[in-house]
This record gives structure tokens, sequence and C-alpha cells, in this order.
């Protein structure tokens, strides 16, 4: 999630994973229902360092698997933005969101979709159950700008855009934004800048075979 005002590893010979990027809009993998982690390795940890890493240089706060092209159901957290927080950052795999109380209208941004904005309704209140990256179980109540990030996130392993939660009138407003996205990304494959569907479909099983 990126809120406004806020050298990738090599992962090992014949992994389909080099190393990680943050994907735009439309891309395929934007869409994949994210599946749950079976098994945690030292590969899946170097990851998970990097989702920090370019979550912070976006400037962003929760950054989702599935933003950077990997099947998993976990994403990363640090509300603060900053990079010397280290305290505040959070990995929640396999989350399930329960509870929803209350209804809060606020603006938010995707590292998917740089520039855009726009203000969401989402429940103002939630209870998280996750795993953290050791193993341990984790049941908490959220509220506030909290709430709305792992709301945020958990929609991206779901396949689920803050876009597709606007109001018809904000649709609206952002339809040329999202055709100009469109646009490049169809230049992209037209020129063979990227994987075409079917290449992103079997890397995705690829990886999911590896840990889900």
């Amino acid at each position: 999630m990126s809120p406004q005002a806020l050298t990738a590893p090599y992962f090992g010979a014949g992994s389909p994973v080099d190393h990680l990027d943050i994907i735009q809009y439309p891309h395929p993998t934007l869409r994949h229902r994210a599946k749950p982690l079976r098994r945690v390795d030292d590969v899946l940890r170097r990851m998970i360092g990097e989702m920090f890493g370019l979550m912070y240089n976006a400037r962003g706060i929760g950054l989702a698997a599935t933003q950077v092209d990997l099947p998993y159901r976990m994403f990363v957290v640090n509300a603060t933005g900053d990079p010397h927080e280290t305290s505040e950052e959070m990995v929640f795999i396999n989350p399930v969101l329960s509870q929803p109380k209350g209804t809060a209208e606020g603006e938010e941004g995707c590292l998917s979709l740089p520039g855009l904005y726009a203000d969401v309704k989402r429940p103002e209140r939630i209870v998280l159950n996750a795993y953290t990256l050791s193993g341990e179980e984790v049941n908490m109540e959220l509220d506030g700008l909290m709430a709305r990030v792992v709301q945020h996130e958990t929609d991206h392993l779901n396949g689920v855009l803050f876009i597709d939660r606007l109001s018809t009138t904000a649709s609206m407003a952002v339809k040329d934004v999202l055709t100009d996205f469109e646009q490049i990304y169809a230049g992209k494959l037209e020129r063979g800048e990227i994987p075409n569907d079917a290449a992103v479909a079997k890397r995705l099983a690829e990886l999911e075979r590896e840990r889900t």
C-alpha cells in the first residue's frame, strides 16, 4: 500500500525467481488468488527481505507477495514507512480477516498503480489471524491505519485491487489513468519486454509447487 506522503539478490540456480520487482497493473499476477504457504525456507526469507527493500524504495507502507509476482499468501508491513524503524516491520503469512465492524473512508494508493490515489470505504475495525515468519500464530484486533493496510494487502492476495472498491463516480474519474497503464503494458508485451500470460502462469505454478 502506498500513502501519498510516504540490487535484487540472486535466489539460486534453476529457481523461477532470479530477482524481485514490483509489478504494475494490469499484470496478470495482480489478479491471481495466492495459495497458502506450507513451507518457509531461507530462499523465502531472502524474498521477504527484498520485499521490504522494494517497499521502502517505493515509499510504501505495505507490500503483498502478488505485487512482486509471487503466488504466496503473505505480505509485509511497516506502517511508519521508515526503513530505520525495523521494530515496526511485520510479516503476515496466511492471513485471515474476520469480525469487521463499522465503516471508514480513507485515501489509498498502491505501489502497483503508482501515482493513483482515491478514497475507499472499508470496515473500520477487523480481527487478523496469521502466522509470523517464525511460525508464531497471532490474533490482532486492528483499527485505524493498520486495519486499512491489512485489508488492502489481503485484498491483493485475493486478486482484488483498491480500484475495484471505488464508487461509480470515482471509477470514472480514474478510467483514463487505468487506460494509460493498460496501454503501456500492452506495448511492453508487443515488444517482448515482459513475459506473456502463459509464461507468467507457468512460473506461478512452479513457485506454488515449491512452497504451497
